[in-house]
C-alpha cells in the first residue's frame, strides 16, 4: 500500500468527479486533475530537486488543495511528509525544523513572513511558496513536469516505510515527532472505515488542520472516491458549509460541536445531508452529547485517539441510540470499545489488568498496527512509550464488564485533595449541569490545608450570565462535597493544542508558580 497512490484509482474510474472543494481560496479540483498535479509535483521533487527516499518535506500552511497535493506526492515517492503547526511560536517552530530537517519546505502566501525569518535560521532546506497564481513558482514547476508517467521510485514505495512524522500538539511539553508508515496510517483508516461506515456518496468536511491526525480521516475518505470539503474552522463557516455542499460526515472535536449548536439560528440550517459525524478530541458532558442528539439529523460515534494511534475506540452509533432511549444511558460518558483493528487494557502500576468492574481505574494501553512506529529520533522516549507492543496512553480509565472504557483523566491531570484522587472529567461532566456553561476546564491549584484545591475554568455561552456560586451550587447536587469546586474562573476562550485537547499546564502553571515564589 502506498498511500500517496489514493487518488488514482477514482481518476481511473470517475475522473470527472470532484475530490477536493477548497472553501477558503474557492476552487475545486476533480479527482482526474489530483492525479496528474500529483504525478508532476513527484516529478518535482524527485527530478527537478533529486530528493531521495526517505527525506522530509515539510509544509507549512492551512488547510487548501496544494496541502493534499503536497501530502500525496511526497508518499508517491517515499518523501516523509511534516506538517508544520502554524499555531507554534517562531522559536518552536524554528525546533521542529532541526529536529525533522526537512530537504524541502513548501509555504502558503499568509505564512511569507514567517518562512522568510525562518529560512534565515534553518538555511538546509529549499523553500518554496505556493499560490493559486499560475505565475507562482510552484505552478510553474508543475506545469514543467511531465503527467503521463510515475515519478521515480513510487513502485517500491510503501507498507512499512515511514510516511508521515506529526507534531504532537506539545499538552505536556515541547512537541515530539510521532513517525507513522503507510501500513499505520492505513490501519487507522481501516478503523475508521469500519467504524464511521463510509460509503462512496459520502461528502467529507474537514474540520480540523492536517498539520493533525485528521488528515488521516480526509485521506481516507479520499481513498473511497468521496469528495473531501476542506475548511477552516469557523462555526457558523461550518453550518453555511453542510447546507451548500450537502456534507454527509464530519469530525468535530467537542469545542466545535459546542460552538456549532450556539450559533444564532443554529435550528435554521439544513442539515439534512449530513449521514454520521464523529466526535472526540477529550471527553464531552453527557448533557452535551444529549443535546447533540437532539439537534443534529443524524447518527454520532465518538472516537478516542492520540496522534501516536489514530482513532483507538469507538462509541458506536447503536450505542447513541440505546442511550437516548434509556438503555445503558451511562455509556454516553465512555469512549467506547476497541476498534476494529485495535486490542485495548487498562492496567495497573505494576503492569497487571484491572477489574472491568466499571470503577477500578488504571492505564490505557494499546496494541494496533495503527500505532506509530516510534518518535522520531527519539528511541528512548519510544521505549518508554511502546513496551512488548503495547503502546501507554497516559490516560487513565476504567472499564465495565463489556469493555467499555470509561476515561477519567489524564494520569498527570488528576487532582489530589486531602488525599482523595479526583478525576478532572468527573467534575467538568457535572459543571455543565448548568446550562449557561459552554467549556470547561478543571486543574488543581496550592491549597495550604489540602495540598491542592480544586478549580475550574469556565466559558459562558453566548448571551449567557452565571455567577460562580451558581454554578458550583448547581455542580454540587452531583457530585461529592471534596470534588466540588472551591473557586471559578470564568474565561473568554480556553487555550487548547491543535488537536482541541484544552492545556491544561497553561491554567496550572501561573498558580503553581506564584506559590512557589512564595516559599
Amino acid at each position: 500500500m502506498n498511500l500517496g497512490r489514493i487518488p488514482a484509482k477514482t481518476a481511473s474510474i470517475d475522473p470527472d468527479k470532484v475530490a477536493l472543494i477548497d472553501v477558503p481560496n474557492d476552487r475545486r479540483l476533480t479527482f482526474g486533475e489530483l492525479e496528474i498535479r500529483v504525478k508532476q509535483l513527484g516529478h518535482v521533487l524527485t527530478s527537478v530537486f533529486n530528493l531521495d527516499k526517505g527525506e522530509r518535506v515539510a509544509i507549512l500552511s492551512r488547510n487548501c488543495i496544494q496541502y493534499m497535493e503536497i501530502m500525496f506526492a511526497s508518499f508517491r515517492t517515499g518523501m516523509i511528509a511534516l506538517p508544520l503547526n502554524w499555531r507554534l511560536s517562531e522559536a518552536e517552530l524554528l525546533r521542529v525544523l532541526e529536529d525533522g530537517e526537512p530537504a524541502f519546505v513548501f509555504f502558503s502566501p499568509e505564512y511569507e513572513t514567517l518562512a522568510n525569518d525562518l529560512s534565515t535560521q534553518f538555511t538546509r532546506a529549499q523553500w518554496i511558496g505556493f499560490s493559486d497564481s499560475a505565475q507562482s513558482s510552484y505552478e510553474r514547476l508543475i506545469a514543467a513536469s511531465p503527467a503521463a508517467t510515475e515519478p521515480i521510485c513510487c513502485d517500491t514505495v510503501g507498507n512499512h516505510d515511514p510516511a508521515l512524522i506529526l507534531y504532537t500538539g506539545g499538552t505536556t511539553g515541547r512537541s515530539k515527532g510521532a513517525l507513522h508508515s503507510h501500513h499505520s496510517l492505513f490501519m487507522g483508516m481501516v478503523n475508521q472505515t469500519v467504524a464511521e461506515r463510509i460509503v462512496p456518496s459520502d461528502v467529507y468536511m474537514l474540520t480540523g488542520q492536517m498539520f493533525h491526525i485528521p488528515i488521516g480521516l480526509a485521506m481516507n475518505y479520499t481513498a473511497h472516491g468521496c469528495t473531501v470539503v476542506l475548511i477552516n474552522f469557523d462555526a457558523k463557516l461550518a453550518l453555511e458549509v453542510i447546507e451548500r455542499e450537502r456534507v454527509s460526515a464530519f469530525l468535530g472535536i467537542t469545542t466545535m460541536i459546542n460552538w456549532m449548536m450556539a450559533v444564532d439560528g443554529f435550528e435554521n440550517y439544513d442539515l439534512s445531508s449530513l449521514r454520521n459525524f464523529q466526535y472526540g478530541g477529550g471527553p464531552m458532558p453527557k448533557t452535551v452529547v444529549e443535546a447533540a442528539l437532539r439537534a443534529f439529523p443524524c447518527t454520532m460515534i465518538q472516537g478516542y485517539g492520540q496522534t501516536e494511534g489514530m482513532t483507538m475506540t469507538f462509541l458506536s452509533q447503536e450505542d447513541h441510540q440505546r442511550a437516548i432511549e434509556g438503555r445503558h444511558s451511562e455509556r454516553l460518558a465512555s469512549c467506547g470499545r476497541a476498534g476494529f483493528v485495535t486490542d485495548v487494557r487498562v492496567i495497573d502500576s505494576q503492569g497487571y489488568d484491572v477489574p472491568r468492574d466499571g470503577v477500578t481505574a488504571g492505564e490505557i494501553i494499546i496494541r494496533s498496527e495503527a500505532n506509530m512506529l516510534g518518535y522520531w529520533r527519539q528511541p528512548q522516549l519510544t521505549a518508554a512509550i511502546i513496551k512488548n507492543g503495547w503502546m501507554y496512553t497516559g490516560d487513565v480509565a476504567f472499564q465495565d464488564a463489556e469493555g467499555y472504557v470509561y476515561i477519567v483523566d489524564r494520569a498527570k491531570d488528576m487532582i489530589i485533595s486531602g488525599g482523595e484522587n479526583i478525576y478532572s472529567t468527573q467534575v467538568e461532566a457535572a459543571l455543565h449541569h448548568h446550562p449557561a456553561v459552554l467549556e470547561s476546564a478543571v486543574f488543581g491549584v496550592p491549597d495550604d490545608v489540602w495540598g491542592e484545591a480544586v478549580k475550574a475554568a469556565i466559558v459562558l455561552k453566548p448571551n449567557c450570565a452565571a455567577t460562580a456560586e451558581e454554578i458550583i451550587a448547581e455542580a454540587s447536587k452531583h457530585l461529592a462535597s471534596y470534588q466540588k469546586p472551591k473557586s471559578i474562573d470564568f474565561v473568554d476562550a480556553l487555550p487548547k493544542a491543535p488537536t482541541g485537547k484544552i492545556l491544561k499546564r497553561e491554567l496550572r502553571e501561573p498558580y503553581w508558580s506564584k506559590n512557589e515564589r512564595n516559599v
